[in-house]
């Protein structure tokens, strides 16, 4: 028999937050097979404290977080997502960016439809089939956990973050398994051979803008207190325009967090290009990255997995088809539309990586290739700008008109 559960306020809602952090640290470090298909530390230490939570259920102790702070901190990623998009970059990319990102973008609709069809036809809610499609396998963790409460609150789906949560860890991993073959079978069918000096795989050029392009979380960013309250400011703006939208607007029905990015991407394109002003990147990129990181942990350790039982079926046949649909996909479109030369062939690994998982997956993927073969500046380009930025916008996009065409 169930008690009633024990009510954690704010202070300590934060403070387990912080503990699945570590804890989620220490896995990924000792644990090769965490490091290996880039699991994020709050997923590896969430995953663990969701699994405390159900067994602690089966004994009669559960436990309430506090849900607004969840909330805040998933408007601060989100509205980091908005302040990162500088569409200057676009002219960097040229032309294969804007065919890799419509590439993306059919995919992600050929994903949804998948996803839908499948779940319709397993007798689930076919906006389950929009969860185990671009909500989590293009979208991420974060992305997942917004919808999936969105999904359960609005349209009364089911276990809508706990689903979400599963299939997203299961993109991440099974994203970082199929890049690396399918770029190598591409590779193999050119004849390309290996490096023999394998240390000179990645070039001067290609490194160093790698890391221009797609920012590491774990890299070291100098921030002074001038640049932090700057940067708060404009996540405060972020967050207050996103919270009075949705009541000065409520019939269109957009999320709250589409809002904070859609104000994140005039503050930071109208400041840059008409003010001039210097937008302090590391300070966003450092705030949103722990704003995820709690967020995340939030999320996971409030999972009610004994509540996946019945779903456990469906879900399994839904993610197998999706990565099936992943290979062939990047193999016989992404490769050939994007010249079906050797950066085709990196750039099909990133999509696998970002398609499934996330950028970082993709960023490995192709990096596992370039080790080996050669540099790819033009996919380090392409890839991080597509997958980190751009790609959320058409996502949103193409999943705000299907969840009103099925829900």
């Amino acid at each position: 028999m169930q008690a009633e559960p024990i009510v954690l306020n704010g202070y300590y809602t934060l403070i387990m937050a912080t503990i699945v952090l570590l804890i989620g640290r220490v896995l990924v470090q000792k644990i090769k097979f965490l490091r290996d298909f880039n699991i994020p530390e709050p997923v590896a230490g969430g995953l663990v404290a969701a699994l405390v939570m159900s067994i602690l259920y089966t004994q009669g102790i559960s436990f309430t977080f506090e849900a607004s702070l969840q909330s805040a901190f998933m408007m601060i990623f989100f509205a980091s997502i908005g302040l990162s998009a500088d569409f200057s970059r676009l002219k960097q990319g040229g032309m294969p960016l804007v065919a890799f990102l419509i590439i993306v973008s059919v995919f992600i609709i050929i994903q949804n439809a998948v996803g839908v069809g499948l779940a319709t036809a397993l007798g689930q809610h076919p906006l389950m089939g929009l969860i185990t499609g671009s909500i989590t396998l293009t979208g991420g963790h974060g992305t997942g956990a917004a919808y999936g409460k969105i999904l359960t609150e609005t349209y009364k789906v089911p276990s809508a973050v706990e689903i979400a949560m599963v299939s997203a860890t299961y993109g991440l991993v099974a994203g970082g398994l199929i890049g690396g073959p399918v770029a190598r079978r591409l590779v193999n069918k050119m004849g390309r051979k290996p490096l023999e000096n394998q240390a000179t795989a990645v070039d001067e050029k290609s490194q160093s803008y790698d890391e221009t392009t797609f920012e590491d979380a774990r890299h070291q960013r100098l921030i002074t207190a001038t640049s932090a309250i700057e940067t708060m400011a404009l996540f405060a703006a972020c967050l207050a325009f996103s919270s009075f939208m949705v009541k000065a607007l409520p019939d269109l029905k957009l999320p709250q967090f589409v809002w904070a990015i859609g104000c994140g991407v005039v503050l930071r394109n109208v400041l840059t290009t008409v003010f001039k002003f210097d937008m302090f990147d590391r300070a966003i990129d450092v705030f949103g990255n722990a704003s995820l990181s709690l967020f995340l942990a939030m999320a996971l350790m409030s999972l009610k997995l004994w509540q996946l039982a019945d779903l456990a079926g469906p879900m399994i046949i839904i993610l197998g088809v999706q990565t099936v649909v992943m290979i062939l996909y990047a193999y016989f479109v992404t490769a050939k539309f994007m010249g079906g030369d050797y950066d085709a062939a990196v750039l099909a690994a990133g999509h696998c990586g970002f398609g499934l998982g996330a950028t970082p997956t993709a960023v490995a993927n192709m990096q596992s290739i370039t080790n080996t073969f050669g540099s790819s500046h033009k996919a380090f380009l392409i890839v991080p700008l597509v997958g980190a930025f751009f790609i959320d916008f058409v996502n949103f996009a193409i999943l705000d008109s299907m969840m009103k065409m099925f829900g």
